[in-house]
């Protein structure tokens, strides 16, 4: 801002009253009384002059401060009128109330669009000061999870619920912790997380929780409809045509019984069709006895072991079926030094089911190649990797692959990716898949 006028003006008003004030005491000295009155009132004209021309400055000031104690933004300072300092002044005052609100809008849009988003989630959340218990922010997730109407203070959960209150609010949860709390006439199972956190000199407490019984049942929910469906139909194939043959079988006998002269049962015919009926009959058996392989697997006889020990083992099992078949396979470890605790046993039995679905994707493929890669990623995890550039697996299927008993092939149980899913799950584990039809598939095994 250009304070040039003000300076030049405050300045001749201050050599006008120095001047004055030596004038003044020049004729009281010369005794001069009549001169003295009229310099005195001149003086004492520009000694008020002088002073509101300086307090207009500083209230102008003051006013523009008091908006600012009080957040006063919306007031407007004209820029038309008065001394071009003042005028000057004024715009500066307007330029930091435009600034301020724009800062305050945008401040105000985020937290609006932060909190709608909070509101959305099923997730509740809570922040409360650890001193005085007032509720800083909650949304309505956090309520609805713990069954507890809207609170402004912790110290309402504490008189209505206390044994509620010393889980959530009392105790520190430092890391993701799973617990079971009672509510009304059931028990549910959150997930609850929280963190300490300074604003100026308060401290406060910021609380997560999640009903995880919600969705794990919704996931189960979601597994038995699938099961059930795969199950469903694999079981409908085998008995629907037991359930007719069996029902000529027992029509052609009723009739060889009612009539034995002029119906006559060959027995060929009924052999055939009860070796039929057995066929099928160990086909449902064996169909159960997989089903019931899916839950054998639930303890780990975890041991450390090299990758590369565990490469030479597969790679040595595997080799004469696989190069029977014309197939290029590689094993390939980014540091010799890579090693797992896991059950040697059952991940060398995923590793094998990955090796015979590339070698069947690869059955019609010239210049067919599979390679197994284990390296480190870059969150520090172990990963083993099957590549092939077989069939690949169509975009349709590809959400059902790991879904038990489903399968696309003629002769397949539909149990091998299950299995393989729920040993990596017993490691902690997890299995991604990635494939394109027609360009080959990539399992990856994450430890």
């Amino acid at each position: 801002m250009n304070f040039k006028g003000y300076i030049l003006r405050l300045f001749f008003r201050i050599l006008i009253l120095v001047s004055g004030i030596l004038a003044l005491g020049y004729v009281i000295y010369k005794d001069k009384t009549t001169y003295a009155v009229i310099i005195g009132i001149v003086l004492l004209y520009f000694i008020i002059n002088t002073y509101t021309f300086v307090k207009r400055r500083f209230v102008v000031m003051d006013d523009f401060f008091e908006a600012v104690k009080y957040r006063d933004f919306s007031r407007w300072f004209p820029e038309d009128r008065g001394p071009k300092d003042i005028r000057f002044l004024y715009t500066g005052f307007n330029e930091i109330n435009r600034t301020i609100k724009e800062i305050n809008s945008k401040n105000q849009a985020q937290y609006v669009y932060l909190q709608k988003i909070l509101e959305m989630v099923d997730i509740g959340i809570i922040a409360y000061n650890l001193e005085t218990g007032d509720v800083l922010w909650s949304n309505e997730s956090f309520g609805e999870i713990l069954d507890v109407p809207s609170f402004k203070n912790i110290r309402f959960v504490e008189n209505r619920k206390p044994k509620l209150y010393n889980t959530i609010f009392e105790t520190y949860h430092k890391e993701s912790s799973s617990i079971s709390i009672a509510l009304q006439n059931e028990h549910i199972k959150i997930l609850i997380s929280d963190t300490v956190f300074q604003v100026d000199d308060d401290a406060f407490k910021l609380v997560v929780i999640q009903n995880i019984d919600r969705t794990l049942n919704k996931n189960e929910s979601e597994s038995w409809k699938k099961l059930l469906s795969v199950m469903t139909h694999e079981i409908m194939n085998s008995i629907a045509p037991i359930s007719s043959l069996a029902d000529t079988l027992q029509r052609n006998l009723q009739l060889a019984i009612e009539n034995p002269q002029t119906s006559h049962l060959e027995l060929e015919d009924l052999n055939a069709g009860i070796k039929t009926i057995k066929n099928r009959s160990e086909g449902l058996l064996k169909f159960a006895k997989t089903y019931r392989s899916l839950s054998k697997v639930t303890k780990l006889n975890l041991q450390k072991v090299k990758i590369k020990e565990l490469f030479d083992n597969i790679e040595l099992l595997m080799a004469p079926s696989i190069q029977a078949k014309d197939i290029d396979v590689e094993f390939k470890i980014s540091g010799p030094k890579l090693s797992l605790d896991i059950d040697t046993h059952l991940i060398e039995q995923v590793l094998i089911n990955l090796i015979l679905n590339a070698v069947d994707a690869c059955k019609n493929k010239k210049d067919a190649k599979i390679k197994i890669l284990a390296e480190q990623n870059q969150n520090r995890e172990i990963v083993i990797k099957v590549y092939d550039n077989g069939s690949g697996i169509p975009s349709d299927i590809l959400e059902n692959i790991f879904v038990p008993f489903f399968t696309s092939k003629t002769t397949g149980s539909g149990i091998g990716l299950s299995l393989c899913k729920q040993i990596m799950l017993l490691h902690n584990g997890r299995v991604v898949v990635k494939s394109v039809e027609g360009e080959g598939s990539v399992f990856s095994l994450v430890f």
